[in-house]
């Protein structure tokens, strides 16, 4: 069996020779670069500096060997413009990361080092913008910069959001066509876009949007304030992003066809470590019929299976997600409150693909011994993968410091054979 039916089984609850294997093919299935070098060494494989295309988190891009090292069976299709807004298409310069990792990084990656150590990234690569994003000094990823100026909340209008949801180009949809056909035609991977266009709200917190929207709602706690006080404002603002993400939808179909499996819909996290972030009848009101609207476009027009990343103790919201058509959960925060592996994977086998789940990045990963690292791995992939449904991958990104012997652990159970 190829990875592309391995892939292909798991996502339509089938039950494959193994689950299938996910490293960085999306923005929160990824691995810090600083890690990813690590990695590198530890599999013996040729020295070289990791890419970084995922700038907002220092994502490092996965190689083709370390895929076919480590058994991945999946890959990403993503757009060239960066959460920054620059483009990742425009030649690569090297860089080092605060804690002396070599990498490299898009040559309209434009950053300064402030007075405190903090590195300072633009918006575009525009030096003469104010920065949108701050990387503390020894940190291992960017904070967004807030610029909230005053609002008139007496003449808020959602139109004022139009531009921020733009239509593809004609450049982008060739970068897609080309690298969906590439994907398909010369390899065996399974393919999930990056879209999240459709992620109410997320559009809010994306750094890039400071050059296209200089005016109007920045600040992410005023946003929730508004959920509440203004809602008829960000259910305009909800609705023309969903108007956007289906024509964007379509365009998208045009050029790649059934060459893609998933795609994702939303990065709009519901939940924190005890409860959900909103109520449900909030969410039922707000976000669900849109996102049902999302879903069935996609499955009236397409074969593609939909992808919600959403972290936290989301387990009151999970019959609505399953009413509104998701198809794919992702990370399934197992360590947080109602999220047991066995009563999720129990309740929802055969209405919801995980993908995720497969070690606790809060804890064992970064902290535990490699023998616990492997004893978690093996009973979560024994509890999800029962039936088919599952995907594996840790629960989110992995972060910088996490030690190489535990991710050569992981793995080696995962795919079911030594690395080294």
């Amino acid at each position: 069996m190829n990875s592309r039916e391995r892939f292909r089984k798991a996502i339509n609850h089938q039950q494959p020779d193994r689950p299938p294997i996910d490293l960085g093919a999306t923005w929160v299935t990824g691995i810090s670069a600083s890690a990813y070098a690590r990695l590198r060494s530890a599999l013996e494989l040729a020295d070289r500096p990791p890419r970084i295309h995922e700038p907002y988190q220092l994502l490092g891009d996965v190689d083709d060997d370390v895929r076919e090292k480590l058994g991945v069976d999946v890959i990403g299709l993503w757009a060239p413009t960066t959460i920054f807004g620059f483009r990742n298409d425009v030649g690569w310069k090297r860089w080092t990361m605060p804690d002396g990792t070599k990498v490299m990084v898009s040559n309209d990656f434009q950053t300064t080092v402030d007075e405190n150590g903090d590195t300072l990234i633009y918006p575009k690569g525009d030096r003469s913008a104010h920065p949108s994003g701050r990387l503390p000094r020894g940190g291992s990823f960017f904070d967004a910069i807030v610029r909230q100026e005053p609002i008139d909340e007496d003449h808020l209008d959602p139109q004022d959001w139009a531009e921020s949801f733009g239509r593809f180009s004609d450049a982008d949809l060739a970068h897609f066509e080309k690298e969906a056909t590439r994907v398909h035609e010369t390899t065996q991977y399974g393919l999930v876009m990056n879209f999240g266009q459709g992620g109410l709200g997320d559009v809010a917190f994306v750094p890039g949007q400071n050059l296209i929207r200089p005016h109007g709602l920045r600040d992410p706690n005023r946003w929730y304030e508004y959920l509440l006080t203004q809602p008829d404002y960000i259910r305009g603002i909800y609705e023309l992003q969903t108007a956007a993400a289906i024509e964007n939808m379509e365009l998208l179909r045009q050029a790649v066809g059934d060459k893609l499996d998933a795609i994702i819909i939303s990065g709009t996290d519901f939940g924190m470590q005890r409860a959900p972030l909103v109520s449900p009848d909030l969410f039922r009101t707000l976000w669900k019929p849109l996102y049902k609207k999302m879903n069935d476009w996609v499955h009236q027009h397409t074969t593609w299976k939909t992808f919600y990343h959403t972290d936290g103790a989301i387990g009151p919201l999970l019959d609505d997600f399953v009413e509104m058509g998701v198809d794919i959960l992702n990370p399934v925060q197992c360590s947080a409150a109602g999220m047991d592996a066995e009563k999720i994977k129990s309740k929802y086998r055969g209405k919801l693909v995980f993908w995720g789940a497969g070690v606790d990045t809060q804890h064992t990963l970064p902290f535990g011994a490699p023998n616990e690292v492997r004893d978690e791995v093996r009973e979560r992939i024994r509890v999800f993968s029962a039936g088919g449904g599952y995907v594996f991958n840790t629960i989110h990104n992995i972060l910088a410091d996490t030690p190489v012997a535990n991710l050569l652990a992981m793995y080696e159970v995962a795919v079911g054979r030594p690395l080294v």
